[in-house]
C-alpha cells in the first residue's frame, strides 16, 4: 500500500527546503500532496490559524517543477492549521505520515514549543500520525544537500520502523555534506538557539532584542551535538496528559 504523506512548512510555499523534501518523498515512493502556507508563518506553533473567503478556507493550485508531487496547494493558513484540515480530507484522502520542513533556522530544545515547523507535526501526532520535522540550523543557510541526505535517512528510518504518533525532530548543522559527522540520538536542550530581552518600554511600545546564546549546552543535547557537527535526531510526543502528578485538594469532596 502506498503511503499518502502531507508535506508542508512553516517558511512558505517557495521555500527551496520545502521543495527538497517533497521531491525525497516522492523519490521515497510516496504518494506526495504539499500544501504549504503562502507566507511565511515562522514562530507560529501550532496556531490554528486561517483566512477565510465567505467562510471557505483560502487557497491555490500551485506547480513544482521538478519536484513531481501529486498536488501542491498554497493554503492561506498557519501548518498547524493546514495539517489539522489535512487530517479532516480538506485536501483529499487522509494522509499517513507529515513531513514538515527544510526548515531555516535550527529547532532545538525547549524552544520547539514555538516552531510551526514542529507545530505542524505535532498537530499530526494528536490526530494518530507520525511526523518528520526538519531544520537546518543556521538562518540563511546555503548547504541544503547535507540537510536533504539527513532528511534523507530520517525519513528512510521513520518507514522502516513503525513508532505510531511520534514526531521525528531533526536539525543539521549548515556544513558541506562531507564535514557531517553523521546523525545522533539527542535529548532536547534546556533552552533554544537564542534568547529574548526587553528592551525599551514606552507608552504603547515594548521592544524586544534577540541573541544567540552563550552558555555551554548539556553535554548529548541537541545543541551540544549540532555544535560538535551532527546532525541531531530527538522524538516528541505530542501533549498529552500528566498521568502521574496528584493534585491534592481538588477532588470534589
Amino acid at each position: 500500500m502506498t503511503v499518502r504523506v502531507l508535506v508542508t512548512n512553516d517558511d512558505g510555499i517557495d521555500s527551496p527546503g520545502l521543495h527538497r523534501l517533497a521531491k525525497l518523498a516522492v523519490e521515497a515512493g510516496l504518494d506526495v500532496l504539499v500544501a504549504a502556507p503562502d507566507v511565511e508563518y515562522s514562530g507560529s506553533s501550532a496556531a490554528l490559524t486561517a483566512m477565510a473567503d465567505g467562510g471557505r478556507l483560502a487557497l491555490r493550485e500551485r506547480s513544482l517543477p521538478g519536484v513531481g508531487a501529486e498536488r501542491v496547494l498554497a493554503v492561506e493558513a498557519t501548518p498547524g492549521f493546514i495539517v489539522f484540515a489535512g487530517v479532516r480530507g480538506a485536501f483529499g484522502k487522509r494522509p499517513d505520515l507529515v513531513l514538515s520542513g527544510i526548515n531555516r533556522g535550527p529547532n532545538t530544545g525547549t524552544a520547539i514549543l514555538h516552531s510551526g515547523t514542529v507545530g505542524a507535526t505535532l498537530t499530526g501526532a494528536t490526530h494518530g500520525l507520525p511526523g518528520l520535522a526538519v531544520s537546518l540550523a543556521a538562518p540563511d543557510p546555503d548547504e541544503w544537500d547535507t540537510a536533504e541526505e539527513a532528511a534523507r535517512r530520517a525519513l528512510a528510518w521513520l518507514l522502516d520502523n513503525p513508532v505510531g504518533p511520534v514526531v521525528v525532530n531533526v536539525n543539521v548543522p549548515n556544513v558541506p555534506l562531507d564535514r557531517l559527522k553523521g546523525l545522533r540520538p539527542a535529548r532536547l536542550a534546556s533552552f533554544g538557539a537564542v534568547q529574548a530581552e526587553v528592551g525599551e518600554t514606552g507608552e504603547g511600545f515594548v521592544t524586544l532584542t534577540f541573541s544567540e546564546i552563550d552558555e555551554d549546552p548539556a553535554p548529548g543535547s541537541d545543541v551540544a551535538l549540532l555544535r560538535q557537527g551532527w546532525a541531531t535526531v530527538t522524538a516528541l510526543r505530542a501533549p498529552c496528559e500528566a498521568g502521574d502528578l496528584e493534585l491534592p485538594g481538588l477532588d470534589d469532596a
